[in-house]
């Protein structure tokens, strides 16, 4: 017995992808079986409510049975599960999704099946433009950029300053016994003003800091005071400029929200007594013990992923929330007033839904074109996190996430760990699942300071290293030059595929690192202008320029081994982008136009046209071409 459903074609699901509550146009399903059955149904599911509708035959094309339904979207945000049910006189099977949970076609089942998921999410979502066509920094200040005009050297004494491009620390002996992320560099806010005109000139339209609020540590993970910047790295005043001089060459400013967990060394649990507080940890009569959550008073308490310096707090508490989220001058607005542009907030799928919600409501009344990217690993519309499915991408919580499903999928294309054609599914599934406004602001990158850089992963390196091996460890000449050619693709197909790009600091030099703390490395300077500098600088105007990858819908053409070919297309704007990553073998891809009305393709070095739209495109190994796209459409919009 055969049944075919496939999510991403509009024969059998229209419209695609997520839907809006109350969607003008009812969603169509169709299913086709070779035999004919007793009765088929559309089971879904809406907030864990089972519901059951009958399918209705409409035709019958060669071999098939096609049964169909209509559904009206739910008047909430929500998730809403799907599969179906096919009855024989003796039998019953179900029809759900792969078992990747990809979309696309799916699998029979004889009992319940993997469902397919619609994102319903609110008609009002909307995300800020200037989030989906920029092109993001990420910075981590202490090692970005030191300031003659910025003496930090002397201003702590329980530090240890280092002197700028050595290796980090990363075993307790370094620090005498305890591992405490106490080395600095020196790196400070004025700094990365004064490399303000540097990253203007290389594209970049936002930048997002790591935390640069008071903190013992140099990451800044381990909050002391959210009121205040951290002497490290500067000051209030110091801030507002940073935002200003930004603002005057076209950038934003996105901080990181540490909202989950404070430092124990803080004035609000204050263990070392450091503070000029009653801190939670002194008394239970302290103002902050509401926010955390103690087992044996006071040495017993929840902390995040078991680490003790980082107090895992009870967002919900009205007195946090009041103090981080609703309060006339609560630290997210004081942020925005100061020149923020909005906030990443670190390890969202530990934050509860009601504080999140809080969050959006609170950030957009004091301004509405500001952004909230949150931290989630995995596909964020249908995280489960504390036994919970999350909404964050339904309108009311996030307007966007880092996006590590690309990073993964891109990786593994880029390295032939899978195929064309299961690069497309996993980017196809991010495409279906996700709310347009969500889609194309998600933040895509392919380093961060969690990560390795993305040059030594793409060196591939297999054997298993030891810390002092990682910390000693560069590429040879042969890895550096293939890993090298990878990047070139992997930051390419970034700047073209839909979201925003995020360039890790140095990793626009050809910075390598294994991952913390060897990924937090400083900037070298002395590469600067550099071809890896140069070539960043091309692909980052080349998406600039281009309404059709910054805004333009996508659709995957062509995929065969290692081969892909995907075209983005706005109103006035068209682009293919063909892409070969096997190391040695070239491709000669046919790919079919003709339905997009595309009759010719050129870039700088080639011309191609076909009165039917097919195309034979060569292409080399680990290669990528990108071509103009002339069409019918184009043409008329000329002669009006």
């Amino acid at each position: 017995m055969k049944a075919e459903h496939n999510s991403h074609s509009l024969f059998y699901r229209a419209p695609f992808g997520a839907l809006c509550c109350c969607a003008k146009t009812d969603l169509k399903l169709a299913l086709d079986t070779q035999e004919w059955p007793k009765s088929v149904s559309l089971e879904y599911t809406i907030d864990s409510e089972h519901f059951s509708k009958p399918m209705h035959y409409h035709s019958k094309m060669l071999d098939s049975y096609i049964f169909q339904v209509a559904l009206t979207m739910p008047q909430n945000p929500c998730i809403l599960f799907y599969y179906f049910k096919i009855e024989y006189d003796d039998h019953t099977l179900y029809y759900g999704n792969n078992h990747s949970r990809f979309g696309g076609n799916g699998e029979l089942y004889k009992d319940t099946p993997t469902p397919y998921q619609i994102t319903v999410y609110d008609k009002s979502f909307k995300t800020p433009d200037w989030l989906k066509k920029g092109v993001m920094y990420q910075i981590f200040v202490d090692r970005f950029k030191k300031s003659d005009a910025y003496d930090n050297k002397n201003l702590r004494s329980d530090i240890i300053f280092r002197t700028w491009g050595e290796t980090p620390y990363y075993k307790k002996e370094q620090f005498g016994g305890e591992y405490l992320a106490n080395d600095f560099f020196g790196g400070s806010l004025t700094g990365v003003i004064e490399k303000l005109d540097y990253l203007a000139d290389l594209g970049i339209t936002i930048i997002y800091l790591n935390p640069i609020f008071e903190a013992y540590s140099n990451h800044k993970y381990d909050t002391g005071d959210y009121e205040k910047i951290d002497k490290m790295f500067g000051d209030e005043e110091i801030f507002k400029k940073l935002c200003q001089k930004a603002d005057t060459l076209g950038i934003k400013i996105i901080l990181d929200g540490v909202f989950n967990h404070t430092g124990s060394d803080s004035k609000y649990f204050n263990k070392k007594g450091k503070y000029n507080s009653v801190g939670a940890y002194q008394s239970i009569d302290s103002v902050y013990f509401d926010w955390y959550n103690f087992s044996s008073y006071p040495d017993k308490y929840d902390c995040w992923w078991g680490i003790d310096t980082l107090c895992s707090v009870n967002e919900n508490t009205p007195s946090y929330t009041n103090y981080i989220l609703t309060g006339e001058n609560s630290i997210i607005k004081r942020y925005l007033r100061l020149g923020a542009g909005g906030w990443r907030l670190d390890v969202a799928d530990e934050l509860p839904s009601k504080f999140l919600s809080a969050l959006r409501r609170e950030v957009k009344a004091t301004d509405k074109n500001s952004a909230i990217i949150g931290e989630v690993w995995e596909d964020a519309s249908n995280k489960v996190s504390y036994g919970e499915l999350r909404k964050y991408l339904c309108g009311h919580q996030l307007d966007s996430v880092m996006n590590y499903p690309l990073r993964a999928a891109l990786l593994d294309y880029i390295l032939c760990n899978i195929d064309a054609k299961t690069f497309n599914s996993r980017l196809y599934s991010l495409y279906e699942n996700y709310p347009k406004e969500a889609f194309m602001a998600s933040m895509n990158f392919l380093s961060s300071h969690d990560t390795e850089r993305v040059l030594t992963r793409l060196a591939n390196i297999t054997m298993p290293l030891t810390k002092d091996e990682q910390a000693h460890f560069r590429l040879d000449n042969k890895q550096k030059s293939l890993a090298t050619k990878r990047l070139r693709l992997a930051y390419t197909l970034l700047m073209c595929l839909p979201g925003t790009p995020c360039v890790f600091y140095g990793d626009e030099l050809g910075t390598e690192g294994f991952g913390d703390p060897f990924c937090r490395s400083c900037f070298d300077e002395t590469k600067t202008g550099n071809d890896i500098n140069l070539f960043f600088k091309n692909i980052i105007s080349l998406r600039k320029n281009s309404s059709a990858l910054v805004f333009g819908d996508f659709e995957f053409v062509y995929g065969s081994a290692q081969v892909c070919a995907f075209i983005r297309i706005s109103d006035d704007d068209f682009k293919l982008m063909v892409v070969n990553t096997h190391e040695t073998h070239d491709h000669y891809a046919p790919i079919e136009l003709g339905r997009f009305g595309m009759h010719e393709l050129a870039n700088h070095e080639e011309y191609h046209k076909s009165e039917n739209g097919r195309f034979i495109l060569h292409i080399e190994p680990m290669s990528i071409k990108i071509y103009d796209v002339k069409t019918a459409y184009t043409k008329e919009k000329s002669n009006e």
